[in-house]
């Protein structure tokens, strides 16, 4: 059994942004954290996800993801997702983000818990903790999707 932590932030929304992931399984712990100079705190949850799965390194596994964010939980459990790929995601954001997660989804069996934001759930306030510290970074990378959508993409 593998178990992801998530937690994804923004300063502003859009703004600087980051997630935070840990992964663990076992005696394995690893932990995974990046920042984007402008982005969403939604586009920094399902990100976290998607580099939680990234970050296995082999497939069919048992996985249990354990996120504050009702937006990803709500779109995977309640099927939202799906319906949003059969109308080509027509007035909605992520796409880029979701149609990656719907395709790391089919190499594992994936089950999401959602954990109530800052009430003291260990693993997910080092999420947040990790999340924000990457985004106060310096160097930050480009959220390139988001920033070419957004109309104000400037690459240096």
């Amino acid at each position: 059994m593998i178990e992801i932590f998530t937690d994804g932030a923004s300063s502003g929304n859009p703004g600087p942004g980051g997630y935070g992931v840990i992964l663990r399984s076992g005696k394995h712990y690893k932990e995974l954290s990046a920042g984007y100079r402008k982005t969403t705190n939604n586009r920094m949850e399902l990100m976290a996800v998607i580099k939680g799965l990234e970050a296995l390194k082999n497939i069919n596994q048992s996985v249990t993801v354990y996120s504050d964010s009702k937006y990803v939980i709500d779109a995977i459990e309640k099927r939202w997702v799906y319906g949003w790929v059969q109308k080509g995601f027509k007035d909605k954001k992520n796409k880029d983000l979701w149609l990656r997660y719907l395709e790391l989804s089919k190499f594992h069996n994936i089950k999401f818990i959602w954990v109530r934001g800052h009430a003291g759930h260990p693993e997910n306030e080092r999420c947040d903790q990790l999340a924000v510290n990457a985004y106060k970074q310096k160097g930050l990378l480009i959220d390139s999707v988001f920033e070419m959508e957004s109309g104000k993409v400037n690459l240096l």
